[in-house]
Formats: C-alpha cells, sequence, structure tokens
C-alpha cells in the first residue's frame, strides 16, 4: 500500500471510528424485543420524556450497552498493547495467557469465595498481572524477547486453564454459576456492575495515553529502542502491567471474552499503519463498537433464547485467526 493510500485511510478511518461507537451504542439502545424509537431515548435521557420504555432502557439496556463498550475498548487496547510489546500480530490476551490468570482467580472468587465477590476487578487485575509477570519470568533469558513471551503465554495459558478446570470439578455442585462466565457474556449486567469496573476501565484506558510513546518505541525493535535511549525492558513490563490491568478489568465483568484483543487491533493496523498515535484510540472505540454490537446480535438473533456474546465473537475471531496463520506476512 502507497504512503498516499494509507493517509487517505486515516482521513477516513479516525474520524469514523467514534462514529462507530455512536452507532453501536444507538444500535444497542434501541434494538430488542421491545424496540425503543430513537427520539424517546433522546427524551428519555434528556429527561424530558415519561415515556413507557423507561425502565427498559434505565435498567436494562443502557447499563448493558455501556458495560459492553467498556468491556470491549479494555480488550482492544490490552490488545494493541500486547501486539506492540511482543511486535507480533497474534497476541491477545486470551491467548497468550493474560485473560487465564484474570479468570483463575475470578473463578475461584466465584465458586469457592462467593463472599468476596465484591472484590472482583481488583482480584481480577491481580491475577492478570502475576500471570504477566510470570510469563515475563519464565521468558527472561538476557532480556524477554517476543517470541519467548508468546511461547511462555501459551503454556501459562494452558495451565491455567487446567487449574481452573479442577477447581470447577472439586466444586461441581457451583459449576452452574460460573459457565455462563466461562462462555463470556454481558446477560444481567446492571449499573452495579458498570459501578465497579468503571474506575479500573477509566484508569487503564488514561494510561493508554502516555503508554502511547513507549509503545511506538518498542515497535521499532529492541536494538534500535536502546540506541534511543530507552529503557526497554522496564517499558516492555510496565506495558505488559497495564495490559494486564485491560484484560483483568473486562474478564472482572464479562468473563473470558476472547479474540477482540486479537481482530479489532490487527484490522486497524492494516487499514491505517503502526502509529500508536492513531492505533489506539481507533482501537478503543472499534473494539467498544464490536462487543457492543455482536453482544446485541447475540441477544435478539436467537430469541428466546440468548446466546453469550463470547460465543458469537469467537465465532468471528476464530476464522479470522486462521485467515492470520495463512498469511505469512502476518506473522513474520
Amino acid at each position: 500500500m502507497s504512503k498516499a493510500d494509507r493517509t487517505r485511510r486515516r482521513r477516513i478511518v479516525v474520524p469514523l471510528a467514534p462514529l462507530l461507537l455512536a452507532a453501536g451504542i444507538a444500535f444497542g439502545l434501541t434494538t430488542g424485543s421491545v424496540p425503543i424509537p430513537l427520539r424517546d431515548i433522546f427524551g428519555i435521557l434528556l429527561g424530558g420524556s415519561h415515556s413507557p420504555y423507561e425502565a427498559i432502557l434505565m435498567d436494562v439496556r443502557l447499563p448493558r450497552v455501556l458495560v459492553g463498550a467498556l468491556v470491549g475498548a479494555c480488550l482492544a487496547a490490552s490488545g494493541a498493547l500486547l501486539q506492540g510489546i511482543m511486535r507480533n500480530p497474534l497476541a491477545d490476551p486470551g491467548i497468550i495467557g493474560v485473560s487465564a490468570g484474570g479468570g483463575l482467580v475470578a473463578v475461584v472468587t466465584l465458586v469457592a469465595l462467593p463472599q468476596f465477590s465484591y472484590l472482583l476487578p481488583p482480584a481480577a487485575f491481580a491475577g492478570s498481572l502475576v500471570a504477566a509477570l510470570l510469563i515475563y519470568a519464565l521468558s527472561w533469558d538476557n532480556g524477554a524477547s517476543p517470541v519467548k513471551i508468546v511461547l511462555a503465554g501459551v503454556a501459562v495459558s494452558a495451565l491455567l486453564g487446567a487449574v481452573m478446570n479442577g477447581i470447577m470439578v472439586v466444586h461441581s455442585d457451583r459449576i452452574q454459576a460460573v459457565i455462563p462466565w466461562l462462555a463470556g457474556g454481558l446477560n444481567g449486567r446492571s449499573w452495579h456492575h458498570l459501578s465497579f469496573m468503571l474506575p479500573y476501565a477509566l484508569a487503564g484506558l488514561a494510561l493508554t495515553v502516555p503508554a502511547i510513546k513507549p509503545a511506538n518505541v518498542l515497535m521499532l525493535g529492541d536494538k534500535t529502542a536502546k540506541l534511543l535511549g530507552q529503557r526497554v525492558e522496564l517499558q516492555r513490563l510496565l506495558l505488559l502491567a497495564l495490559a494486564a490491568l485491560l484484560a483483568g478489568t473486562a474478564v472482572s465483568v464479562a468473563g473470558l471474552v476472547g479474540f477482540v484483543g486479537l481482530v479489532v487491533p490487527h484490522a486497524v493496523r492494516l487499514l491505517i499503519g503502526d502509529d500508536y498515535r492513531r492505533l489506539m484510540p481507533v482501537s478503543i472505540a472499534g473494539g467498544g463498537a464490536l462487543v457492543v454490537i455482536a453482544d446485541t446480535i447475540a441477544r435478539t438473533w436467537f430469541d428466546p433464547a440468548e446466546l453469550p456474546v463470547g460465543i458469537l465473537l469467537a465465532c468471528i475471531g476464530a476464522p479470522f485467526f486462521l485467515y492470520l496463520l495463512r498469511r505469512r506476512s502476518g506473522i513474520r
């Protein structure tokens, strides 16, 4: 692709991303078993209407849509950071084990310690961070190369998955509460879920702004970054911790929703290039839009049943992952 073509795409995609997110949110709010006209939504939100749809919108759809937007934004930002840290377009919080760390702690909390469920967001972050540090330590050999981090992540993810399965076998009488969470979904998400994930999500997303410069430098390669005076290993570790915070926040509310961190940043990268000044905000908006739209489809197209959004996203993400594997240029 020529430089002129890429510049043209940037001029279209960058302003289009927030509009896509707004359209996804509008789609999620208006669509359901009871359609709500957009004018009624504006009337309710502005406080000048006493619409019969007010309870449905304010108690059910609005908090669910906002949670979905934050979950998608956090996962896409985490995936974008991991792809930059490892210089690998196949990096994703779920694939390399960061989500599995948060998932294991969440399963322990939900199954064995339900009385501490209010601690789920910080606990999931702690689990994701410990997994990230373990992956980093296992890949260390006079430095942590991106390839070694990916390989260590796959191994840690398999191990943590086995531990999760073991816990569920031991506590088989409580497994019913965990199965929807493992599939990844937003069913029943309310203002309560939004309120306890919001501080962590906003903090993580805000920290992506100062992370843009080191992420861009790491994309140049370790040798070049060191020549520019950068502390490569420290920056990689800090960005890994930020990716863990973002992934853990999403996991604590939505469960093991996969492929958002893989599909969205990589698609954005193909469209507008690797510059994190544009890649990060567009990925955040695109991730939020993808999860909200996919969740709306999952809860309406299969009515009266409701498909967990994680299953639908896996059906989208798995073929995309295989497509990347088939592209030699995408996995160099």
